[in-house]
């Protein structure tokens, strides 16, 4: 299993949010660069990037500090927030991203999505499952989008998606641990699918539990920020 830690960015720093409220953030840095260059010293080979400006603005706000994190580390980004056009998934990749995740639009403009799988692979775009009761929630989880989980993933992977990152938007920020059941059920449906379990990781224990599980990758945020995970610890399932 990967961990990928994430990095969400508001104003050019390092914030989280609880929950995906604006109302509730807590700086953490004002130089995301040197917390992805602190990640990648310690043996962490992936980067969850999230503009939460440009998931605000619908399209990317924060294009100098992903370009500054993929020039000064060698660290694999994944970049969302705001990416709903091919003009700004090419400004994205252009600004040195490997990956972006394809969220809200997955949602609203499925088309356009199945499009970007067809043009620049399934390597390149990662599906975001933000996910309340089994349900897609949408635009920094302020809609729901009545989308019913399963036949949403059902319809991406007929189209070739292998990534998804899936947030259980309830878990998200809280500390209170993964949602395992949900991630347990969605391998048994779909085997073949690369799950990044996203929201809820609050300490070591809970990475072992999602390891057991098959989960190809963990996205970890609130945990390290909070002290409550080391990068040492987080680096060893790297290793």
């Amino acid at each position: 299993m990967i961990i990928i830690p994430a990095i969400d960015l508001i104003s050019g720093k390092a914030v989280r949010l609880t929950k995906g409220d604006y109302n509730q953030k807590k700086e953490y840095s004002d130089s995301p660069v040197e917390v992805a260059k602190t990640f990648e010293e310690a043996g962490i080979t992936n980067l969850h990037l999230v503009d939460l400006d440009g998931a605000k603005a619908q399209k990317p706000q924060n294009l100098d500090v992903l370009q500054s994190i993929t020039s000064n580390t060698n660290l694999k980004v994944d970049f969302g927030g705001g990416v709903k056009s091919n003009e700004s998934l090419q400004a994205v990749l252009n600004a040195g991203a490997q990956q972006i995740t394809a969220g809200s639009i997955a949602a609203k403009n499925p088309e356009l999505v199945y499009s970007w799988l067809k043009e620049f692979g399934a390597e390149k775009v990662i599906l975001g499952a933000d996910v309340i009761n089994e349900k897609i929630a949408i635009s920094g989880w302020q809609e729901d989008s009545g989308l019913d989980l399963f036949p949403f993933l059902e319809r991406y992977m007929a189209q070739g998606v292998t990534y998804c990152i899936c947030t259980d938007v309830s878990k998200d920020g809280m500390l209170q641990g993964p949602s395992v059941d949900l991630y347990q059920k969605i391998l048994k449906e779909f085997p073949s699918l690369k799950l990044i379990a996203s929201g809820g990781v609050a300490q070591l224990s809970d990475l072992h539990e999602l390891e057991d599980l098959g989960v190809y990758g963990t996205i970890v945020g609130k945990a390290y920020y909070e002290g409550r995970i080391s990068l040492e610890q987080l680096a060893e399932f790297n290793a």
